[in-house]
């Protein structure tokens, strides 16, 4: 049976809306990684992270929060894998940050060549990376503050980050085709949603294996 590594922040994680920034929700037992591998059919290893970014140590969260460090740690950990999706640039936006598209982009390609490095690749013996842009936020509720300007520049971001995914040939997934963030935090997906985004990745992945 394949298996699929699925690397992210919250929204991969499953975290619910938060109505304040002490929630003790539990995580969406169906989140879009379980209706993935339902869907395909396949093993799924989960690496949802909630606060997770492309390249930024957080002060108030951790350093652990910067994703090029766990993308080593999560391909080296785990495996043998036939595909791996990345969706994260979220966190990236928070205000705290100021990073420019640029900059978000630049870290997401990176992590786009740790994917296709010899070294990683020869581990797992080959593997599909496929790149999700993630739901776009917005400044909203008890996260308002954190992502102060975070809608005005999501798209610019996320241009560029496709742009660096085209440039090496990595197929391009838009959630945003398919699910938006919760109004009431403007960042998390609801349980409706994580159905929809689970098998429209799915329908996705299996689009792109047959026309290889």
């Amino acid at each position: 049976m394949p298996t699929i590594l699925t690397f992210g922040d919250s929204n991969t994680h499953g975290t619910q809306p938060m109505r304040s920034r002490s929630s003790d929700l539990p995580r969406h037992a169906r989140r879009w990684p379980v209706i993935l591998g339902e869907e395909l059919g396949w093993d799924v290893v989960e690496e949802g992270l909630p606060g997770r970014t492309f390249a930024f140590p957080d002060a108030e969260m951790g350093p652990h929060m910067d994703g090029r460090i766990g993308l080593f740690i999560a391909l080296e950990s785990h495996g043998p894998i036939d595909a791996l999706t990345l969706m994260l640039g979220t966190n990236d936006l928070k205000a705290q940050f100021g990073a420019s598209p640029g900059e978000i982009a630049q870290a997401a390609g990176f992590h786009l060549d740790v994917a296709l490095s010899d070294e990683m690749q020869d581990r797992h013996g080959g593997f599909e990376p496929f790149l999700i842009l993630p739901p776009k936020p917005f400044a909203a509720g008890c996260l308002a503050e954190i992502y102060e300007g975070a809608a005005e520049k999501a798209q610019a971001v996320q241009d560029a980050i496709r742009a660096q995914a085209d440039a090496r040939d990595v197929a391009v997934f838009d959630a945003n085709s398919v699910v938006s963030v919760s109004d009431i935090d403007g960042v998390h997906l609801d349980t409706s949603s994580h159905e929809t985004l689970g098998r429209a990745v799915a329908e996705f992945i299996v689009a792109e294996i047959v026309e290889a």
